[in-house]
């Protein structure tokens, strides 16, 4: 079996030679809203050192400590979004990892910030007529859900999905394991627990993974025939680690 890092050169070197040489030479222009999230850095992290990309802009609320010559940062305020419309413009693909929590936001200002902040920057986005759109949500996500988390994410995949857009990707993870910076107690447990039992990742995966499947399909559909209808592909756990890992 190949190692992931001879996969990932490999989707690179396919992805180049697919390509005009005039998109080559110049690479994507990617923007990620969501970056000082878990997965968020991460992914900027792979983005900065992946060559098929050039350009990376961050949308944010504030300034972040990310030293690249790639990276531009967009300071933003959530509140008047249609007031930062420039800020989305020319952006080839675009990754949304922007999210709270209920502990830090309360019930309300979780809905706000995962369903209406993230809905509104995917409308912007698709106005300035951004081709691919990655939306990460959650292992459970329906509209129709008794349980305010996964209601709420399964709003927002229906908002986005309502924008068409050329080809949107939705992510949905289990638990995530990472070190965090800040302290979700119960979070920890559940990671500590998950990570005795859980060997073959089928309840849980690594935020390195979910970035790292994010670029990997993001390479993938750049070489794929590109089809007139809307498409709208979700990739559940699974399908996360087959990307991101094989």
């Amino acid at each position: 079996m190949r190692s992931p890092v001879f996969q990932r050169v490999n989707k690179i070197v396919s992805w180049s030679v697919c390509q005009p040489l005039s998109i080559m030479s110049e690479g994507m222009t990617a923007l990620v809203l969501g970056a000082s999230g878990e997965i968020g850095k991460q992914l900027v992290r792979e983005l900065i050192n992946n060559a098929a990309f050039s350009r990376i802009t961050l949308v944010t609320r504030r300034q972040l400590d990310v030293n690249s010559d790639k990276v531009e940062q967009k300071i933003v305020d959530f509140e008047k979004l249609d007031d930062y419309k420039e800020a989305f413009e020319g952006a080839q693909v675009g990754f949304c990892c922007l999210g709270t929590t209920r502990g830090k936001a309360g019930a309300k200002g979780f809905v706000h910030v995962d369903r209406d902040y993230v809905s509104h920057a995917a409308r912007l986005l698709k106005e300035a007529n951004c081709p691919h759109f990655h939306l990460v949500t959650s292992n459970g996500a329906n509209k129709n859900s008794f349980f305010l988390y996964t209601k709420t994410k399964g709003e927002v995949e229906e908002l986005v999905k309502d924008l068409n857009f050329p080809h949107l990707t939705i992510y949905r993870p289990s638990l995530l394991l990472c070190d965090r910076e800040e302290s979700r107690p119960l979070e920890k447990v559940a990671q500590i627990v998950v990570r005795g039992f859980d060997w073959r990742n089928k309840v849980s995966v690594g935020t390195d993974t979910v970035a790292s499947a994010m670029i990997a399909n993001t390479l993938e559909s750049q070489t794929s025939a590109k089809s007139e209808e809307p498409k709208v592909e979700i990739l559940e756990n699974t399908d996360i680690l087959r990307l991101g890992i094989d």
